[in-house]
């Protein structure tokens, strides 16, 4: 294999080549591995903050080359000190220069085998990049999301999750009611979470988020797009809670998630706090019930 120790091998003094011994040096000593006598077990160590290039699905252009932010972790049993923070970047540089989404699993299970560990996760935070044209002049811009994958394995058993967040633009019922000029707008944020029973589309989970809000937002707007945007606004006014119930019933109709978390937060343009809004459920056709 190109890479390995022995392609890599030099020779020592006249044509010598050094013993492993020589070129590790003494024996150095191993404090993870050195017993703890606090008989606790820890459920989560590792890395954090780890930023590294990653390839995902695409639904528009196949594959979509960004990079993640990384979290990796496994448990420690209550015997040993601490674990060995390097083996994490072993793992990860073993499946090359990018991680693609496929090889989540064997990530996985690489790490409960480097480390002895019952169970490990892995998280990866990225931003998410479509394009989008404007409502009336079709001009094509940039948008950015954030993606984020978390995953865990217990054993043989993986619990993915799949996370996107998403701008959009709400405008309030009570204000347009109570108004005769206008009424308030802000931007806001949903977060949705799903587990699946077969793959989910980044960009179907941002339709639905996008769908569900007074309107969308658009990186380029043009006077003509602008009046649209703020004229749909107003003709589709919803709080933070028709928000997250909006997205949760087209949630709910999508044959292949099983399960749900929406978030919706509103900065407020006249309040100096946030609404918030939280709804999580099992679709009801794999809930026993719906509480």
């Amino acid at each position: 294999m190109p890479g390995t120790l022995a392609s890599h091998r030099k020779s020592g003094p006249l044509g010598t080549t050094p013993t492993a011994k020589a070129r590790e040096g003494p024996e150095l000593c191993d404090k993870q591995s050195e017993r703890d006598h606090r008989e606790l077990r820890i459920d989560k160590v590792g890395v954090r903050g780890l930023r590294f290039p990653i390839e995902v699905r695409d639904k528009a252009h196949a594959r979509q080359h960004t990079v993640a932010t990384i979290g990796m972790f496994v448990d420690l049993p209550k015997e040993f000190k601490g674990t060995h923070m390097s083996r994490f970047l072993e793992v990860l540089n073993a499946h090359g220069n990018v991680v693609h989404v496929e090889n989540i699993p064997d990530i996985l299970y690489a790490m409960q085998k480097k480390f002895h560990a019952a169970t490990s996760h892995l998280e990866m935070e990225f931003p998410y990049f479509m394009t989008k044209h404007a409502p009336v002049s079709r001009l094509p811009s940039l948008m950015d999301y954030t993606a984020r994958f978390d995953a865990a394995a217990c054993g043989p058993d993986i619990d993915f999750v799949l996370t996107v967040k998403a701008n959009v633009t709400t405008l309030c019922p009570c204000s347009k009611a109570i108004s005769s000029r206008g009424a308030h707008n802000q931007r806001g944020t949903v977060t949705v979470a799903v587990r699946f029973r077969r793959s989910v589309w980044i960009e179907d989970l941002i339709a639905i988020i996008e769908s569900s809000a007074s309107s969308d937002l658009y990186a380029l707007l043009k006077r003509q797009d602008e009046k649209y945007v703020t004229e749909h606004a107003y003709d589709n006014p919803v709080f933070v809670e028709d928000l997250v119930r909006n997205v949760a019933l087209r949630l709910n109709a999508h044959p292949d998630i099983t399960w749900y978390r929406v978030e919706a937060e509103n900065y407020e343009s006249i309040h100096n706090h946030n609404a918030y809004a939280c709804l999580e459920r099992k679709c009801p056709r794999d809930a026993t019930s719906t509480g």
